[in-house]
């Protein structure tokens, strides 16, 4: 039976393809707009049109990008493990790379749902896909009549429930955790890691600092490899099949 691994990804993994990131907010995309006026619930209830262009104006840079080497080895992994990925991003890079098992806790960019209940995912909300086409004012919901929106979970929203069981059940079941390309800082997922086994490693993949809470009990199985998801991808995938096959 292969090992079970718990890949938790934020967008430094997507950030190689050429996808802006809050971090990076000198890229200019962020730049342009307030968080709170495009990627929250009451800057779709102030101005929906805004709101619209913006996530459309990201499909279609979605569109011109491509996975990058972290999200082939990322799915290269399936190879020899059984791997659930657990991604903040809302881009499709994990699939189109080639990854089978993937939980997006945020949503999807290239979906859309009704906006009957604008503060969480609703049954009667239907969940489309649109691909890379444009949302419009005027584009509606084809069980409720509701406006269309962008299929995200945004601030001041709710996570889907179902994604988010579905995230730490595989967590608990985790014999390794990889996490590559997020601060750990947007909560409740940042906890979804440390749900997995005590003994389970945990490889934190970031160019940046571990500045954030690990518990005392994990310290020993924890380690940060201070690189790009790229390249530090391919050393822990080293060595987990260096684990796997050199009996380490």
């Amino acid at each position: 039976m292969k090992k079970k691994i718990l890949i938790f990804t934020g967008a430094g993994i997507s950030q190689e393809s050429g996808i802006r990131t809050f971090r990076d907010s000198k890229d200019g995309m962020w730049e342009e707009f307030k968080v709170e006026e495009v990627a929250s619930i009451g800057g779709w209830r102030k101005d929906k049109l805004k709101v619209i262009d913006f996530y459309n104006r990201r499909r279609k840079e979605l569109e011109s990008v491509s996975p990058n080497k972290a999200h082939q080895i990322v799915a290269d992994l399936e190879n020899d493990f059984d791997v659930t990925i657990v991604t903040q991003n809302v881009d499709n890079l994990h699939e189109r790379s080639g990854s089978t098992n993937v939980i997006h806790l945020h949503g999807e960019l290239t979906k859309a749902r009704g906006s009957l209940y604008d503060s969480k995912v609703s049954p009667l909300d239907t969940v489309i896909d649109i691909g890379y086409n444009d949302i419009k004012i005027g584009d509606i919901c084809s069980v409720t009549g509701a406006q269309l929106r962008p299929h995200i979970t945004w601030f001041g929203e709710v996570l889907d429930s179902t994604n988010l069981e579905l995230a730490r059940k595989s967590a608990e079941e985790a014999d390794f955790c990889i996490v590559v390309g997020t601060s750990m800082q947007v909560s409740p997922a940042n906890t979804i890691p440390f749900l997995t086994k005590e003994t389970s490693l945990i490889y934190y993949v970031d160019p940046g600092t571990a500045d954030f809470y690990i518990p005392e009990y994990r310290q020993s199985t924890f380690s940060h490899i201070n690189e790009i998801a790229s390249i530090g991808m391919e050393k822990v995938y080293n060595e987990l099949i260096k684990i796997k096959y050199g009996g380490v």
